[in-house]
């Protein structure tokens, strides 16, 4: 198994959006997601409905800039000039994911379950995909035309099984989850062999 690279943790600038963000983060962890109000996150973060308003309209928004926040983090720490295989640079580029997550874990925990069955979970759904891309192109894997869609539906079904352990691994080298990646990547370099010409094989990079 493949370790993961530790990323250095940057200090997040302390801007209204994400003052916005951490409230939403620190009332979803304490009291849930579904019982809390814009107001009360407008009140965590000492800031107007006004100035909420300004920024988003919903808490879906918040969340959608959340999501925003940890691919600028995880693509932040992405190593350009890699010379590791494509299946390696996704572990760490998922891993690197995970880390950022880390520190929000019960918040996370917190939305997942309250938004089970509600129509913004669709929105969230929809901004997870466009991270997926983000992540696959940090990998160098391509998410263009059919067989892009296809890589994209599949990783965005990887990370959510691996999220799963993900919520419950409580050791502080994310060992479980680094072992439940693992194990999904192995599974998903079989799914490629069905892809369409020019599949994604771990060997296939220098060709």
């Amino acid at each position: 198994m493949p370790r993961a690279k530790r990323p250095r943790r940057r200090a997040t600038p302390a801007t209204p959006e994400n003052r916005l963000i951490d409230a939403a983060l620190t009332l979803a962890a304490r009291q849930g997601w579904r019982q809390t109000g814009l107001a009360d996150i407008a009140a965590e973060a000492r800031m107007s409905l006004a100035e909420v308003y300004a920024l988003h309209r919903s808490k879906a928004g918040i969340l959608v800039a959340f999501l925003r926040r940890v691919d600028a983090e995880v693509l932040g720490g992405a190593d350009a000039g890699s010379d590791e295989g494509r299946r390696d640079r996704l572990f760490d580029t998922l891993m690197r994911r995970f880390e950022a997550l880390k520190p929000h874990k019960a918040a996370v925990r917190a939305i997942l379950r309250d938004s089970v069955g509600r129509p913004a979970a669709v929105l969230g759904v929809a901004a997870l995909r466009r991270s997926m891309r983000w992540m696959l192109e940090a990998s160098g894997i391509a998410t263009t035309g059919c067989r892009g869609r296809l890589m994209i539906s599949a990783s965005l079904a990887l990370y959510g099984s691996v999220m799963r352990v993900f919520l419950n691994d409580d050791s502080d080298d994310l060992a479980a989850t680094m072992a439940a990646l693992d194990r999904a990547l192995k599974r998903a370099e079989g799914w490629c062999r069905y892809l369409p010409r020019g599949r994604w094989r771990p060997q296939a990079d220098a060709a």
